[in-house]
């Protein structure tokens, strides 16, 4: 299903994915925070709201990160995500220091063989969720944002090199650098900007549909997170 591409207000857009998912009742209740969706990526990306972006106001420290994380490990997210992403576990000293272990950034197709090496990243980082909703969030809904590992999407572990590399940027001015990993990538934004009902802009969505144009059609499943 496609849709004209014109900037679309939040309300209509919502309500593009909602009768998308919605089951073919006369009564089907629209879509909410918790509710599970399922669609084509290339549809997720045409019911996404379209319009200009802003970073008026924008600070990190408004999106507190990184918290005491889920577990009751005495780690913040940060180190609970590399825990979880690495590929042989490091081991664990005093105040959650990380030694050892062996980790894949997919970012840049390489293997790193030491925490120091990485960074976990925001997959649509804190400025470009700012920019594209954020911005009216409570200090509560940034802070789960920027903590999110309820979606094994929103936060990658990566090398530090190419996290600052992509730095803040939207599809339009940046992809991995190693192509076999960009259709995922893109795939992967486009469910953590329907999982938070944040919007585009209009060379971000250019961007993003034409590498999904490159790319299978896959499904993509979302949990609301608002």
């Amino acid at each position: 299903m496609r849709f004209t591409r014109t900037l679309r207000p939040a309300t209509v857009a919502f309500s593009v994915v909602a009768a998308l998912l919605a089951p073919t009742t006369a009564h089907a209740a629209p879509a909410a925070p918790g509710d599970t969706l399922t669609l084509p990526v290339r549809d997720a990306l045409q019911a996404l709201e379209v319009q200009e972006e802003s970073r008026t106001g924008y600070t990190r420290d408004k999106f507190k990160h990184w918290n005491a994380g889920r577990l009751a490990d005495g780690c913040n997210t940060r180190v609970e995500v590399l825990k979880s992403e690495a590929v042989t576990a490091p081991g664990q000293e005093a105040n959650c220091v990380l030694t050892g272990g062996f980790w894949y950034s997919a970012y840049d197709d390489q293997y790193l063989d030491s925490a120091r090496k990485l960074d976990v990243d925001h997959l649509v980082p804190l400025a470009e969720a700012w920019d594209s909703g954020a911005s009216g969030w409570s200090a509560k809904e940034r802070e789960a944002y920027a903590n999110d590992q309820d979606d094994p999407r929103a936060l990658i572990a990566v090398s530090a090199s190419s996290n600052r590399s992509k730095s803040d940027q939207d599809p339009s001015t940046w992809l991995p650098t190693f192509e076999g990993y960009r259709c995922q990538y893109v795939t992967d934004w486009v469910a953590d900007k329907t999982r938070y009902g944040l919007s585009v802009d209009v060379s971000e969505e250019a961007a993003l549909s034409q590498t999904l144009s490159r790319c299978p059609n896959e499904p993509v499943t979302v949990t609301l997170a608002r």
